[in-house]
């Protein structure tokens, strides 16, 4: 039988019995000092780990002991996945749910899954840890009380303007993900739709080149022009001002000519 445990400072440590259902574990989103005891008992305890990624997921495992078996649990394999996963839950098995970093389902897969099992009637549980949105707001010195977590925008900038544009208006810090390779053009996109914010890029976080950039959007775009940086971004734009909150004429006339450089008439206005 499988040893149920995990190690810390050398010294293994067996994991107390775990509830039967999904249990959404997460994860560190770069320090592997940044797990917790909980998250370490059930991954020890499970009966099998779904993860986005084994690969990645097995870092962390094998610096903690956890000798769990991984299964490939991600947004290709998903829909073909759940029914089996359905069907070790309905068995009354322990499987905990990873994503490569941080919390599962916060642009991550898993959410069809977690769906799919309360529709089932199995039990689910979270394991709070980890988040790479809410680690980049807290070292953003932008507004916390109000946020919206938009997640990933359009990949083509017409597209990623409009989306933006949509959001001109929400009275709250806004918190973006990004690739490091469409971060400058993301940047000139958001500085056309929502005016020149202050803002701050989030880079690398825990890790050891961490980084957490601020200024307005048209000075980051212009320091991240030339050089297209590394690892996982987050960037935080302030809200708009109060007096921003009923668009001027000249407002909204330049908000229109910059949608219109990408867009057609119909889809700018």
């Amino acid at each position: 039988m499988r040893a149920r445990a995990y190690h810390l400072d050398g010294r293994p440590i067996e994991a107390p019995e775990l509830a039967p259902g999904l249990h959404v574990v997460a994860t560190p989103i770069g320090n592997l000092r940044d797990v917790t005891i909980r998250c370490l008992e059930t991954l020890a305890a499970a009966d099998a780990i779904l993860a986005e990624d084994p690969r990645v997921t097995r870092q962390l495992t094998s610096h903690y002991g956890v000798a769990t078996p991984l299964i490939a649990f991600h947004s290709h394999n998903a829909e073909r996945a759940t029914p089996g996963v359905l069907a070790r839950l309905a068995a009354g098995e322990r499987l905990a749910l990873v994503s490569d970093a941080g919390t599962p389902l916060i642009s991550d897969p898993g959410g069809g899954l977690v769906a799919a099992a309360a529709a089932a009637g199995a039990a689910i549980y979270a394991l709070p840890g980890a988040c790479a949105a809410l680690a980049a707001l807290v070292v953003a010195g932008l507004p916390t009380d109000r946020f919206l977590f938009e997640g990933f925008l359009p990949q083509k900038s017409a597209a990623r303007r409009a989306r933006a544009c949509e959001l001109a208006g929400v009275p709250a810090t806004l918190v973006f993900y990004e690739s490091p390779r469409r971060l400058a053009e993301t940047l000139v996109d958001l500085r056309a739709a929502l005016g020149d914010r202050q803002a701050c890029v989030a880079r690398e976080l825990t890790k050891k080149f961490e980084e957490a950039r601020r200024g307005t959007l048209s000075e980051l775009a212009a320091s991240y022009a030339d050089a297209e940086p590394r690892g996982e971004i987050v960037v935080v734009v302030a809200p708009p001002d109060a007096g921003d909150a009923a668009l001027r004429v000249d407002d909204l006339d330049a908000r229109l000519r910059a949608a219109m450089a990408d867009l057609s008439l119909k889809d700018a206005a």
